[in-house]
Protein backbone atom coordinates (compact mmCIF):
# COMPACT_ATOMS: atom_id res chain seq x y z
CA UNK A 1 0.00 0.00 0.00
CA UNK A 2 1.61 4.03 -0.51
CA UNK A 3 2.10 6.21 1.93
CA UNK A 4 0.40 8.81 2.46
CA UNK A 5 2.52 11.61 4.13
CA UNK A 6 0.95 13.61 7.42
CA UNK A 7 0.07 16.45 5.73
CA UNK A 8 -1.78 14.82 2.48
CA UNK A 9 -3.95 12.64 5.54
CA UNK A 10 -4.73 16.05 7.34
CA UNK A 11 -6.03 18.22 4.30
CA UNK A 12 -7.80 15.19 3.22
CA UNK A 13 -9.57 14.26 6.35
CA UNK A 14 -10.67 17.78 6.35
CA UNK A 15 -12.97 17.63 3.43
CA UNK A 16 -13.92 14.23 4.03
CA UNK A 17 -17.08 14.84 6.08
CA UNK A 18 -18.16 17.11 2.93
CA UNK A 19 -17.84 13.97 0.01
CA UNK A 20 -21.10 13.16 0.19
CA UNK A 21 -22.21 16.40 -1.18
CA UNK A 22 -20.19 15.77 -4.43
CA UNK A 23 -19.20 19.43 -5.40
CA UNK A 24 -20.63 20.04 -8.72
CA UNK A 25 -18.59 23.13 -10.02
CA UNK A 26 -15.11 22.13 -8.44
CA UNK A 27 -13.86 20.42 -11.37
CA UNK A 28 -13.74 21.12 -15.51
CA UNK A 29 -13.97 19.04 -18.11
CA UNK A 30 -10.81 16.34 -18.42
CA UNK A 31 -11.01 17.55 -22.47
CA UNK A 32 -11.70 20.37 -24.51
CA UNK A 33 -14.52 18.15 -27.26
CA UNK A 34 -17.76 17.15 -26.33
CA UNK A 35 -18.36 14.52 -23.72
CA UNK A 36 -19.70 11.24 -25.40
CA UNK A 37 -19.20 7.92 -23.51
CA UNK A 38 -18.60 4.62 -24.95
CA UNK A 39 -18.56 3.30 -21.49
CA UNK A 40 -20.68 4.34 -18.27
CA UNK A 41 -19.63 3.85 -14.11
CA UNK A 42 -20.58 0.78 -12.95
CA UNK A 43 -20.95 -1.28 -16.24
CA UNK A 44 -20.82 -5.04 -15.96
CA UNK A 45 -17.61 -5.85 -17.02
CA UNK A 46 -15.52 -9.55 -17.13
CA UNK A 47 -15.84 -10.14 -13.61
CA UNK A 48 -15.37 -6.53 -12.44
CA UNK A 49 -17.53 -3.11 -12.34
CA UNK A 50 -16.33 -0.61 -14.87
CA UNK A 51 -15.16 2.10 -12.18
CA UNK A 52 -15.04 4.84 -14.18
CA UNK A 53 -16.26 6.00 -17.38
CA UNK A 54 -15.22 5.94 -21.09
CA UNK A 55 -15.35 9.17 -23.17
CA UNK A 56 -14.94 9.08 -26.84
CA UNK A 57 -12.19 10.80 -28.27
CA UNK A 58 -13.37 10.80 -31.88
CA UNK A 59 -11.90 7.45 -32.74
CA UNK A 60 -8.56 9.29 -32.34
CA UNK A 61 -5.27 9.30 -30.46
CA UNK A 62 -3.68 12.47 -29.39
CA UNK A 63 -6.78 14.59 -27.69
CA UNK A 64 -5.29 16.69 -25.26
CA UNK A 65 -6.31 16.13 -21.75
CA UNK A 66 -6.21 18.74 -19.29
CA UNK A 67 -5.89 18.41 -15.22
CA UNK A 68 -10.08 19.08 -13.90
CA UNK A 69 -9.13 20.72 -11.08
CA UNK A 70 -6.15 22.18 -9.44
CA UNK A 71 -3.84 19.37 -7.41
CA UNK A 72 -0.97 17.19 -7.60
CA UNK A 73 0.29 14.41 -9.17
CA UNK A 74 0.30 11.28 -6.96
CA UNK A 75 0.83 7.85 -8.92
CA UNK A 76 2.06 7.69 -12.98
CA UNK A 77 2.44 3.72 -14.16
CA UNK A 78 3.01 2.75 -17.33
CA UNK A 79 2.37 -0.95 -17.83
CA UNK A 80 1.38 -3.30 -20.83
CA UNK A 81 -2.02 -4.09 -19.83
CA UNK A 82 -4.77 -2.52 -17.27
CA UNK A 83 -5.09 1.28 -17.66
CA UNK A 84 -1.62 1.67 -20.01
CA UNK A 85 0.00 4.91 -19.07
CA UNK A 86 -2.24 6.59 -16.78
CA UNK A 87 -2.00 9.62 -14.40
CA UNK A 88 -3.35 10.13 -10.74
CA UNK A 89 -4.27 13.76 -9.52
CA UNK A 90 -4.89 14.60 -5.68
CA UNK A 91 -6.88 17.68 -5.49
CA UNK A 92 -7.79 19.63 -2.62
CA UNK A 93 -11.32 18.82 -1.29
CA UNK A 94 -10.42 15.51 -0.92
CA UNK A 95 -10.83 13.22 -4.69
CA UNK A 96 -8.39 11.61 -7.18
CA UNK A 97 -8.94 12.14 -10.36
CA UNK A 98 -7.81 9.34 -12.53
CA UNK A 99 -6.63 9.60 -16.52
CA UNK A 100 -5.76 6.46 -18.06
CA UNK A 101 -4.77 4.52 -21.55
CA UNK A 102 -3.17 7.35 -22.15
CA UNK A 103 -1.31 7.79 -25.76
CA UNK A 104 1.73 10.02 -23.76
CA UNK A 105 2.34 12.39 -20.86
CA UNK A 106 2.91 16.70 -21.31
CA UNK A 107 6.32 17.24 -21.76
CA UNK A 108 6.93 17.88 -18.12
CA UNK A 109 6.00 14.92 -17.20
CA UNK A 110 7.00 12.88 -19.87
CA UNK A 111 10.17 13.87 -19.21
CA UNK A 112 10.09 12.54 -15.84
CA UNK A 113 8.90 9.69 -16.29
CA UNK A 114 11.57 9.25 -19.37
CA UNK A 115 14.54 9.64 -17.27
CA UNK A 116 12.83 6.88 -14.40
CA UNK A 117 12.25 4.38 -17.37
CA UNK A 118 16.50 5.30 -18.57
CA UNK A 119 17.39 4.66 -15.23
CA UNK A 120 15.53 1.54 -14.36
CA UNK A 121 15.88 0.07 -17.71
CA UNK A 122 12.84 -0.41 -18.34
CA UNK A 123 9.44 0.41 -20.11
CA UNK A 124 7.22 -0.68 -17.23
CA UNK A 125 7.18 1.68 -14.34
CA UNK A 126 5.41 3.14 -11.72
CA UNK A 127 6.39 5.97 -9.44
CA UNK A 128 4.44 7.63 -5.91
CA UNK A 129 6.10 11.68 -6.61
CA UNK A 130 6.29 13.33 -3.31
CA UNK A 131 3.27 15.65 -2.63
CA UNK A 132 3.59 19.07 -4.49
CA UNK A 133 6.67 17.90 -6.80
CA UNK A 134 4.50 17.37 -9.40
CA UNK A 135 2.22 20.28 -9.14
CA UNK A 136 -0.54 20.97 -12.09
CA UNK A 137 -3.59 23.85 -11.87
CA UNK A 138 -7.09 23.04 -13.30
CA UNK A 139 -7.51 23.32 -17.21
CA UNK A 140 -3.75 22.57 -17.21
CA UNK A 141 -2.33 19.75 -19.95
CA UNK A 142 -1.19 16.90 -18.20
CA UNK A 143 -1.31 14.50 -21.41
CA UNK A 144 -2.48 13.20 -24.76
CA UNK A 145 -5.32 10.44 -25.17
CA UNK A 146 -4.08 6.81 -26.41
CA UNK A 147 -5.04 2.97 -26.58
CA UNK A 148 -2.46 2.20 -24.54
CA UNK A 149 -2.73 -1.12 -21.84
CA UNK A 150 -6.10 -3.32 -22.04
CA UNK A 151 -8.16 -0.68 -24.27
CA UNK A 152 -9.74 -1.89 -27.18
CA UNK A 153 -9.83 1.46 -29.07
CA UNK A 154 -8.67 4.88 -28.48
CA UNK A 155 -10.67 6.72 -25.79
CA UNK A 156 -10.03 8.52 -21.99
CA UNK A 157 -10.69 6.10 -18.87
CA UNK A 158 -11.40 8.57 -16.82
CA UNK A 159 -12.17 8.10 -12.71
CA UNK A 160 -12.85 10.10 -9.67
CA UNK A 161 -12.10 8.34 -6.48
CA UNK A 162 -11.50 9.46 -2.63
CA UNK A 163 -8.44 10.47 -1.74
CA UNK A 164 -7.99 8.35 1.63
CA UNK A 165 -10.56 5.23 0.49
CA UNK A 166 -9.60 5.46 -3.02
CA UNK A 167 -13.19 4.45 -3.38
CA UNK A 168 -14.42 5.18 -7.32
CA UNK A 169 -17.27 7.35 -7.43
CA UNK A 170 -19.35 7.96 -10.68
CA UNK A 171 -17.78 10.41 -12.64
CA UNK A 172 -20.69 12.10 -13.04
CA UNK A 173 -22.04 13.32 -9.88
CA UNK A 174 -19.55 16.17 -10.49
CA UNK A 175 -21.22 17.69 -13.22
CA UNK A 176 -20.00 16.33 -15.89
CA UNK A 177 -22.04 17.41 -19.00
CA UNK A 178 -23.27 14.44 -20.73
CA UNK A 179 -26.10 14.87 -23.08
CA UNK A 180 -28.68 11.64 -22.74
CA UNK A 181 -31.99 12.18 -23.50
CA UNK A 182 -32.55 8.27 -24.30
CA UNK A 183 -34.62 5.59 -22.03
CA UNK A 184 -32.41 2.83 -21.25
CA UNK A 185 -33.49 -0.84 -23.04
CA UNK A 186 -34.76 -3.80 -21.95
CA UNK A 187 -34.06 -6.82 -24.10
CA UNK A 188 -34.84 -9.75 -22.17
CA UNK A 189 -36.30 -10.71 -18.88
CA UNK A 190 -36.14 -14.21 -17.01
CA UNK A 191 -37.82 -15.40 -13.65
CA UNK A 192 -35.94 -17.68 -11.39
CA UNK A 193 -37.54 -20.67 -8.90
CA UNK A 194 -35.15 -20.38 -5.95
CA UNK A 195 -35.85 -23.33 -3.72
CA UNK A 196 -36.31 -27.07 -4.69
CA UNK A 197 -39.76 -26.55 -4.04
CA UNK A 198 -40.37 -23.40 -6.17
CA UNK A 199 -41.47 -23.01 -9.81
CA UNK A 200 -42.50 -21.17 -12.63
CA UNK A 201 -44.58 -21.66 -15.85
CA UNK A 202 -44.56 -25.24 -14.48
CA UNK A 203 -40.56 -25.54 -14.28
CA UNK A 204 -38.33 -25.45 -12.22
CA UNK A 205 -35.61 -23.88 -14.18
CA UNK A 206 -34.64 -20.27 -15.25
CA UNK A 207 -37.65 -19.21 -17.36
CA UNK A 208 -37.30 -16.63 -20.18
CA UNK A 209 -40.72 -14.16 -20.47
CA UNK A 210 -42.12 -12.57 -23.17
CA UNK A 211 -43.37 -8.99 -22.77
CA UNK A 212 -44.88 -6.21 -24.84
CA UNK A 213 -45.23 -2.57 -25.39
CA UNK A 214 -48.14 -0.52 -23.63
CA UNK A 215 -49.97 2.67 -25.56
CA UNK A 216 -48.67 4.36 -22.13
CA UNK A 217 -44.50 3.62 -23.06
CA UNK A 218 -44.56 0.93 -19.97
CA UNK A 219 -43.69 -2.63 -20.95
CA UNK A 220 -46.59 -5.53 -19.97
CA UNK A 221 -45.15 -9.16 -18.98
CA UNK A 222 -46.87 -12.31 -20.04
CA UNK A 223 -48.55 -13.21 -16.76
CA UNK A 224 -46.55 -15.52 -14.79
CA UNK A 225 -47.85 -19.13 -13.02
CA UNK A 226 -45.86 -19.90 -9.70
CA UNK A 227 -45.59 -21.16 -6.61
CA UNK A 228 -42.58 -20.53 -3.68
CA UNK A 229 -39.80 -18.31 -3.57
CA UNK A 230 -39.00 -16.24 -7.14
CA UNK A 231 -36.86 -14.01 -8.73
CA UNK A 232 -36.35 -12.14 -11.59
CA UNK A 233 -33.39 -11.15 -13.85
CA UNK A 234 -33.41 -8.77 -17.10
CA UNK A 235 -30.73 -8.06 -20.15
CA UNK A 236 -30.66 -4.23 -20.82
CA UNK A 237 -28.73 -2.15 -21.59
CA UNK A 238 -28.15 1.99 -21.86
CA UNK A 239 -27.56 4.02 -24.55
CA UNK A 240 -26.40 7.95 -24.37
CA UNK A 241 -27.33 10.39 -27.05
CA UNK A 242 -24.47 10.63 -30.01
CA UNK A 243 -23.54 7.22 -29.37
CA UNK A 244 -24.39 3.68 -30.47
CA UNK A 245 -22.15 1.41 -27.57
CA UNK A 246 -24.68 -0.66 -24.87
CA UNK A 247 -23.88 0.99 -21.68
CA UNK A 248 -24.42 -0.24 -18.57
CA UNK A 249 -27.77 1.38 -16.65
CA UNK A 250 -27.37 3.32 -13.17
CA UNK A 251 -30.12 1.62 -10.65
CA UNK A 252 -32.03 -1.48 -10.75
CA UNK A 253 -35.73 -1.45 -8.39
CA UNK A 254 -37.85 -4.36 -7.59
CA UNK A 255 -41.24 -3.86 -6.36
CA UNK A 256 -43.69 -6.16 -5.68
CA UNK A 257 -47.71 -4.71 -4.71
CA UNK A 258 -46.35 -1.52 -4.09
CA UNK A 259 -43.40 -2.38 -1.54
CA UNK A 260 -39.64 -2.33 -2.80
CA UNK A 261 -37.61 -5.58 -2.47
CA UNK A 262 -34.43 -4.49 -3.79
CA UNK A 263 -33.14 -1.28 -5.22
CA UNK A 264 -29.60 -0.85 -6.20
CA UNK A 265 -27.26 2.27 -7.98
CA UNK A 266 -24.10 2.69 -9.23
CA UNK A 267 -23.15 5.80 -6.96
CA UNK A 268 -20.55 4.44 -5.85
CA UNK A 269 -18.42 0.63 -4.65
CA UNK A 270 -15.34 -0.67 -3.77
CA UNK A 271 -12.19 -2.16 -5.82
CA UNK A 272 -12.18 -5.21 -2.85
CA UNK A 273 -15.92 -6.07 -3.62
CA UNK A 274 -15.87 -5.64 -7.53
CA UNK A 275 -15.39 -9.33 -8.03
CA UNK A 276 -18.79 -9.69 -6.65
CA UNK A 277 -19.84 -8.81 -9.84
CA UNK A 278 -20.45 -12.58 -10.13
CA UNK A 279 -22.99 -13.24 -7.73
CA UNK A 280 -24.82 -9.99 -9.50
CA UNK A 281 -25.33 -11.37 -12.63
CA UNK A 282 -26.34 -14.99 -13.68
CA UNK A 283 -23.17 -16.49 -14.46
CA UNK A 284 -23.64 -20.06 -15.55
CA UNK A 285 -26.07 -18.31 -18.44
CA UNK A 286 -23.25 -15.74 -19.41
CA UNK A 287 -20.27 -18.61 -19.60
CA UNK A 288 -23.19 -20.68 -21.70
CA UNK A 289 -24.29 -17.77 -23.99
CA UNK A 290 -21.54 -14.93 -23.46
CA UNK A 291 -24.70 -12.86 -22.26
CA UNK A 292 -25.16 -10.96 -18.62
CA UNK A 293 -28.57 -11.72 -16.90
CA UNK A 294 -28.41 -9.07 -14.15
CA UNK A 295 -30.75 -10.02 -11.24
CA UNK A 296 -32.91 -8.40 -8.92
CA UNK A 297 -32.60 -10.59 -5.99
CA UNK A 298 -29.67 -11.53 -4.03
CA UNK A 299 -27.70 -14.97 -4.50
CA UNK A 300 -25.14 -17.24 -2.19
CA UNK A 301 -21.77 -15.27 -1.60
CA UNK A 302 -23.12 -11.47 -2.92
CA UNK A 303 -21.64 -9.30 -0.22
CA UNK A 304 -21.76 -6.06 -2.43
CA UNK A 305 -22.39 -2.71 -1.06
CA UNK A 306 -24.39 -1.25 -3.94
CA UNK A 307 -27.89 -2.08 -2.05
CA UNK A 308 -30.09 1.10 -0.98
CA UNK A 309 -33.33 -1.03 -0.26
CA UNK A 310 -33.52 -4.47 0.53
CA UNK A 311 -36.23 -6.97 1.39
CA UNK A 312 -36.03 -10.46 1.59
CA UNK A 313 -32.96 -10.39 -0.31
CA UNK A 314 -35.27 -9.57 -3.52
CA UNK A 315 -36.89 -12.79 -3.59
CA UNK A 316 -40.81 -12.87 -3.91
CA UNK A 317 -42.72 -15.55 -2.36
CA UNK A 318 -45.60 -16.72 -4.19
CA UNK A 319 -48.50 -18.21 -2.21
CA UNK A 320 -51.48 -19.89 -4.04
CA UNK A 321 -54.19 -18.33 -5.01
CA UNK A 322 -52.70 -14.98 -4.42
CA UNK A 323 -52.34 -12.74 -7.55
CA UNK A 324 -48.99 -10.33 -7.29
CA UNK A 325 -47.55 -7.24 -9.45
CA UNK A 326 -44.30 -6.88 -9.49
CA UNK A 327 -42.90 -3.74 -11.37
CA UNK A 328 -39.06 -3.98 -12.78
CA UNK A 329 -37.92 -0.04 -13.30
CA UNK A 330 -34.54 0.73 -14.69
CA UNK A 331 -33.13 3.76 -14.83
CA UNK A 332 -30.13 5.98 -16.33
CA UNK A 333 -28.08 8.38 -14.48
CA UNK A 334 -30.16 11.29 -15.75
CA UNK A 335 -33.27 10.00 -14.75
CA UNK A 336 -34.75 8.24 -17.77
CA UNK A 337 -36.16 4.71 -17.36
CA UNK A 338 -37.85 1.86 -18.70
CA UNK A 339 -40.88 0.26 -16.61
CA UNK A 340 -41.94 -3.42 -16.94
CA UNK A 341 -44.64 -4.60 -14.88
CA UNK A 342 -44.61 -8.58 -14.00
CA UNK A 343 -47.91 -10.06 -13.18
CA UNK A 344 -47.98 -13.72 -11.21
CA UNK A 345 -50.87 -15.72 -9.79
CA UNK A 346 -49.97 -18.41 -7.38
CA UNK A 347 -50.80 -21.59 -9.11
CA UNK A 348 -49.61 -25.04 -7.76
CA UNK A 349 -47.66 -27.33 -9.87
CA UNK A 350 -50.03 -30.18 -11.52
CA UNK A 351 -47.43 -31.92 -13.55
CA UNK A 352 -45.31 -32.93 -11.12
CA UNK A 353 -41.96 -32.62 -12.64
CA UNK A 354 -38.93 -31.91 -10.01
CA UNK A 355 -35.73 -30.13 -10.62
CA UNK A 356 -33.30 -32.07 -11.47
CA UNK A 357 -30.02 -31.27 -10.01
CA UNK A 358 -26.63 -32.84 -12.35
CA UNK A 359 -24.96 -35.25 -9.93
CA UNK A 360 -20.96 -36.55 -10.22
CA UNK A 361 -18.67 -37.79 -7.78
CA UNK A 362 -17.38 -34.81 -6.12
CA UNK A 363 -18.75 -32.61 -4.13
CA UNK A 364 -17.08 -28.52 -3.78
CA UNK A 365 -18.24 -27.30 -0.02
CA UNK A 366 -17.80 -23.73 -0.22
CA UNK A 367 -16.51 -22.56 2.85
CA UNK A 368 -13.94 -25.52 3.17
CA UNK A 369 -10.49 -26.41 1.37
CA UNK A 370 -10.97 -28.90 -1.34
CA UNK A 371 -8.01 -30.86 -2.82
CA UNK A 372 -8.82 -33.50 -5.73
CA UNK A 373 -5.98 -35.46 -8.01
CA UNK A 374 -6.87 -35.93 -11.57
CA UNK A 375 -3.72 -37.95 -12.08
CA UNK A 376 -1.33 -36.39 -13.97
CA UNK A 377 -2.39 -32.79 -12.06
CA UNK A 378 -3.59 -31.93 -8.91
CA UNK A 379 -5.88 -29.33 -7.91
CA UNK A 380 -6.49 -26.99 -4.62
CA UNK A 381 -9.52 -24.77 -4.11
CA UNK A 382 -9.21 -22.60 -0.88
CA UNK A 383 -11.97 -21.63 1.18
CA UNK A 384 -14.54 -19.91 -0.30
CA UNK A 385 -13.07 -20.14 -3.66
CA UNK A 386 -16.39 -20.49 -4.80
CA UNK A 387 -20.05 -18.24 -3.35
CA UNK A 388 -21.78 -21.76 -2.66
CA UNK A 389 -21.36 -25.62 -2.54
CA UNK A 390 -22.11 -27.35 -5.88
CA UNK A 391 -21.11 -30.94 -7.74
CA UNK A 392 -17.86 -30.62 -9.40
CA UNK A 393 -17.43 -32.19 -12.62
CA UNK A 394 -13.23 -33.54 -12.79
CA UNK A 395 -12.01 -35.39 -15.86
CA UNK A 396 -8.55 -36.89 -15.00
CA UNK A 397 -5.80 -37.20 -17.61
CA UNK A 398 -2.23 -37.64 -17.66
CA UNK A 399 -1.02 -34.08 -19.67
CA UNK A 400 -4.44 -33.07 -19.69
CA UNK A 401 -7.22 -32.37 -16.93
CA UNK A 402 -10.66 -30.69 -17.01
CA UNK A 403 -12.06 -28.76 -13.85
CA UNK A 404 -15.01 -28.31 -14.28
CA UNK A 405 -16.46 -25.75 -16.91
CA UNK A 406 -16.27 -21.90 -17.02
CA UNK A 407 -19.97 -21.97 -15.56
CA UNK A 408 -18.91 -21.24 -12.18
CA UNK A 409 -17.42 -18.24 -10.63
CA UNK A 410 -14.41 -18.77 -8.49
CA UNK A 411 -13.97 -15.48 -6.54
CA UNK A 412 -10.00 -16.60 -5.50
CA UNK A 413 -7.24 -18.34 -7.37
CA UNK A 414 -7.01 -21.94 -6.86
CA UNK A 415 -3.85 -24.06 -7.73
CA UNK A 416 -3.58 -26.46 -10.50
CA UNK A 417 -0.14 -28.44 -10.07
CA UNK A 418 1.19 -31.08 -12.54
CA UNK A 419 3.76 -34.17 -12.14
CA UNK A 420 6.57 -33.04 -14.77
CA UNK A 421 9.07 -35.78 -13.42
CA UNK A 422 8.66 -38.30 -16.69
CA UNK A 423 10.08 -35.32 -18.72
CA UNK A 424 14.16 -34.78 -18.69
CA UNK A 425 15.12 -31.63 -17.66
CA UNK A 426 15.69 -30.65 -21.22
CA UNK A 427 12.45 -31.36 -21.88
CA UNK A 428 11.14 -29.57 -18.78
CA UNK A 429 12.50 -25.87 -20.33
CA UNK A 430 9.94 -26.02 -22.87
CA UNK A 431 7.05 -26.84 -21.43
CA UNK A 432 4.24 -24.37 -19.67
CA UNK A 433 0.73 -24.80 -18.31
CA UNK A 434 -1.78 -23.81 -20.68
CA UNK A 435 -5.50 -23.57 -21.00
CA UNK A 436 -7.52 -24.47 -23.75
CA UNK A 437 -10.14 -22.56 -25.25
CA UNK A 438 -13.03 -23.62 -27.11
CA UNK A 439 -11.62 -24.85 -30.48
CA UNK A 440 -8.62 -26.39 -27.86
CA UNK A 441 -5.86 -23.55 -28.52
CA UNK A 442 -3.59 -23.55 -25.91
CA UNK A 443 -3.09 -20.06 -23.61
CA UNK A 444 -0.30 -19.89 -21.67
CA UNK A 445 -1.19 -20.00 -18.09
CA UNK A 446 1.50 -18.11 -15.62
CA UNK A 447 3.56 -21.09 -14.52
CA UNK A 448 6.16 -21.24 -11.93
CA UNK A 449 8.48 -24.56 -11.72
CA UNK A 450 9.87 -25.87 -8.45
CA UNK A 451 11.50 -29.48 -9.41
CA UNK A 452 9.50 -31.82 -10.86
CA UNK A 453 6.44 -30.06 -10.34
CA UNK A 454 4.41 -26.88 -12.16
CA UNK A 455 2.00 -25.14 -10.75
CA UNK A 456 -0.55 -22.20 -12.42
CA UNK A 457 -2.94 -20.16 -10.00
CA UNK A 458 -6.01 -19.29 -11.75
CA UNK A 459 -9.64 -18.19 -11.14
CA UNK A 460 -10.93 -20.13 -14.66
CA UNK A 461 -12.44 -23.18 -14.79
CA UNK A 462 -12.18 -25.84 -17.99
CA UNK A 463 -9.29 -27.43 -19.59
CA UNK A 464 -5.68 -27.46 -18.88
CA UNK A 465 -2.42 -29.38 -20.15
CA UNK A 466 1.25 -29.32 -20.19
CA UNK A 467 2.43 -27.80 -23.79
CA UNK A 468 5.56 -27.67 -25.45
CA UNK A 469 7.78 -24.79 -27.45
CA UNK A 470 10.25 -24.96 -29.11
CA UNK A 471 10.26 -21.93 -30.98
CA UNK A 472 11.58 -18.83 -30.29
CA UNK A 473 10.15 -15.54 -30.99
CA UNK A 474 10.01 -13.43 -34.34
CA UNK A 475 11.57 -9.92 -34.57
CA UNK A 476 11.56 -8.33 -37.78
CA UNK A 477 12.10 -4.08 -38.67
CA UNK A 478 8.64 -2.94 -39.42
CA UNK A 479 9.10 1.12 -40.80
CA UNK A 480 12.63 0.24 -42.43
CA UNK A 481 15.27 -1.74 -43.69
CA UNK A 482 19.10 -2.89 -43.11
CA UNK A 483 21.50 -0.18 -43.68
CA UNK A 484 19.07 2.43 -44.69
CA UNK A 485 19.13 6.53 -44.51
CA UNK A 486 16.98 7.32 -41.50
CA UNK A 487 17.73 11.34 -41.51
CA UNK A 488 13.59 12.58 -41.58
CA UNK A 489 12.62 9.79 -39.23
CA UNK A 490 11.07 10.58 -35.81
CA UNK A 491 10.90 6.86 -34.63
CA UNK A 492 11.84 3.15 -35.29
CA UNK A 493 9.56 0.34 -35.14
CA UNK A 494 10.00 -3.49 -34.87
CA UNK A 495 7.85 -6.13 -35.07
CA UNK A 496 7.83 -9.14 -32.88
CA UNK A 497 5.54 -12.17 -31.99
CA UNK A 498 5.85 -15.33 -30.52
CA UNK A 499 3.79 -18.30 -32.13
CA UNK A 500 2.71 -20.15 -28.65
CA UNK A 501 3.47 -19.14 -25.05
CA UNK A 502 3.89 -15.84 -25.75
CA UNK A 503 6.41 -12.64 -25.10
CA UNK A 504 8.04 -12.59 -21.39
CA UNK A 505 10.81 -9.87 -21.47
CA UNK A 506 12.91 -7.41 -24.56
CA UNK A 507 15.48 -5.47 -24.37
CA UNK A 508 17.29 -3.30 -26.96
CA UNK A 509 20.63 -1.31 -27.39
CA UNK A 510 21.46 1.26 -29.79
CA UNK A 511 25.44 1.18 -30.27
CA UNK A 512 25.76 -0.57 -27.25
CA UNK A 513 23.74 1.58 -24.70
CA UNK A 514 20.01 0.51 -23.81
CA UNK A 515 17.05 2.69 -25.31
CA UNK A 516 13.75 2.87 -24.71
CA UNK A 517 11.41 1.32 -26.70
CA UNK A 518 7.35 0.74 -26.07
CA UNK A 519 5.72 -2.32 -26.65
CA UNK A 520 2.53 -2.12 -27.76
CA UNK A 521 1.11 -6.26 -27.20
CA UNK A 522 -2.26 -5.08 -28.95
CA UNK A 523 0.14 -3.91 -32.49
CA UNK A 524 3.28 -6.48 -31.64
CA UNK A 525 5.30 -3.72 -31.90
CA UNK A 526 8.44 -1.73 -30.52
CA UNK A 527 8.47 1.58 -30.70
CA UNK A 528 11.89 3.51 -30.15
CA UNK A 529 11.66 7.31 -30.44
CA UNK A 530 14.47 9.52 -31.68
CA UNK A 531 13.95 12.53 -29.30
CA UNK A 532 14.85 10.34 -26.26
CA UNK A 533 18.75 9.94 -27.66
CA UNK A 534 19.93 10.69 -30.66
CA UNK A 535 23.85 8.41 -31.38
CA UNK A 536 26.83 10.38 -32.19
CA UNK A 537 27.94 8.02 -35.30
CA UNK A 538 26.36 8.22 -38.49
CA UNK A 539 26.01 4.52 -38.51
CA UNK A 540 24.15 3.12 -35.72
CA UNK A 541 23.62 -0.48 -34.81
CA UNK A 542 20.19 -1.57 -33.45
CA UNK A 543 20.18 -5.09 -31.38
CA UNK A 544 16.76 -6.55 -29.89
CA UNK A 545 16.91 -9.43 -27.84
CA UNK A 546 12.98 -10.92 -27.09
CA UNK A 547 12.35 -14.04 -25.14
CA UNK A 548 9.26 -16.15 -25.04
CA UNK A 549 7.42 -17.54 -21.80
CA UNK A 550 9.59 -20.60 -21.75
CA UNK A 551 13.13 -19.04 -22.31
CA UNK A 552 13.36 -19.46 -26.02
CA UNK A 553 15.63 -16.23 -27.23
CA UNK A 554 15.79 -14.50 -30.33
CA UNK A 555 18.38 -11.54 -31.42
CA UNK A 556 17.86 -8.77 -34.19
CA UNK A 557 20.60 -7.01 -35.40
CA UNK A 558 20.14 -4.61 -37.51
CA UNK A 559 21.84 -1.03 -38.55
CA UNK A 560 20.79 2.27 -40.12
CA UNK A 561 22.08 5.45 -40.64
CA UNK A 562 21.43 8.83 -39.63
CA UNK A 563 23.00 12.64 -39.80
Amino acid sequence: MKKISLGLLLLFCFNLFAQENYPKDAFGPPMDIPIILAGTFGELRSNHFHSGVDIKTQQREGVPINAIGDGTITRIKVSLWGYGKVLYIAHPNGYTSVYGHLQKFSPTIEAYIKKLQYNKKSFEVEVFPDYGELKVSKGELIAYSGNTGGSAGPHLHFEIRSSISEKPTNPLMYGLDVADATNPILEKLFVYPLTDKSHVNNNYKRTQVNFSKQTDGSFLADKVTALGEIGVGFIGFDRLDMAANKNGVYSVELSVNGKIYSLYDFESFSFGETRYINTLVDYDYYGRNRQKIQKSFKSAGNNLSIYKDLYNDGKIKINEGLSYTAKLLIKDYAGNKVELNIPVEGVKNLLGNKKVIAKTDNYVIAKKPNNFDLGGAKVYFPTNTFYENFYIDLKKGKDTVTIHRNTVPAHKNFTITFDVSKYSKEEQKQLFIARLDSKLRPNHANTYKRGNEFTTRTRNLGTYTLAKDSVAPTIRTKNFKDKQWLNNYKYLSVQIADDLSGIDKYSATLNGEWILMEYEPKRNTLTYNFDDKIADQTQCVLEVTVTDNVGNTNTLTTSFYRK
